[in-house]
């Protein structure tokens, strides 16, 4: 019966609609109307700028976080580690699910891509960490958002299958479902990366311009 609750509340925390109550709160929009029409931390960078973009994406990915470390409410599983990881993917996955399908915002939400890297990281901070640095590379890299997630996701079960051979079932099973689930979800962004149609972020301008520069010096100076 606790552990039902921990898993409704988790799904409440999930729930919290970051990018819909700031783009309401202080741009009097629905994130939602614009862009791709998602309420997730890429299309808040696209739509609001890389700062509140930012602050999205971390928030969400505290929902993961603060959802797996309901598990420490319940002494029980403290000293039964096995048990206590499958309570924790539990409470992870229901955050998740609160944020694809969030009470407070009818059930329209973002892709969870965040809020699995914070569960993740609540979890397993090392394979986090890792994760994050291939999304981080990747988005200096592209600026692509999307494919940051989807090259950061495919490589979660890398880490978790064969870098750290994590030897829980249900951790391994879990891996390869996010890969799934991200790139099921990311089906519109795959054909528009594809396509060539998928937009870039507004970060890294001044490395962008830095490079422009040069080309146009090289254009400019053949020899």
């Amino acid at each position: 019966m606790n552990e039902l609750l921990l898993i409704v509340l988790a799904y409440l925390i999930g729930s919290i609609p970051t990018s819909v109550w700031v783009s309401k709160y202080f741009f009097g929009i629905d994130i939602r109307e614009y862009g791709s029409g998602n309420a997730g931390a890429t299309n808040t960078f696209r739509v609001l700028g890389p700062n509140w973009g930012t602050f999205v994406m971390i928030a969400d990915m505290l929902k993961g976080i603060i959802a797996v470390k309901l598990v420490f409410l319940l002494t029980y599983y403290l000293e039964h580690e096995s048990q206590m990881i499958n309570l924790q993917i539990g409470l992870g996955l229901a955050a998740v699910i609160g944020h694809i399908f969030p009470i407070w915002a009818d059930f329209r939400g973002g892709k969870g891509v965040a809020t699995v890297f914070g569960m993740v990281m609540g979890i397993q901070p090392i394979v986090a960490v890792c994760c994050v640095g291939v999304f981080l590379i990747v988005l200096y890299l592209t600026r692509f958002v999307s494919l940051s997630s989807i090259l950061a996701s495919i490589a979660f079960p890398f880490f978790i299958l064969i870098i750290f051979n994590e030897p829980e079932d249900l951790y391994r099973v879990f891996a390869i479902a996010v890969a799934l689930m991200v790139l099921i979800t990311h089906q519109k962004n795959i054909g528009r990366l594809l396509h060539g149609a998928e937009s870039k972020v507004p970060i890294f301008k001044y490395r962008d311009r830095r490079k422009q520069r040069r080309r146009n010096a090289a254009n400019h100076n053949p020899l």
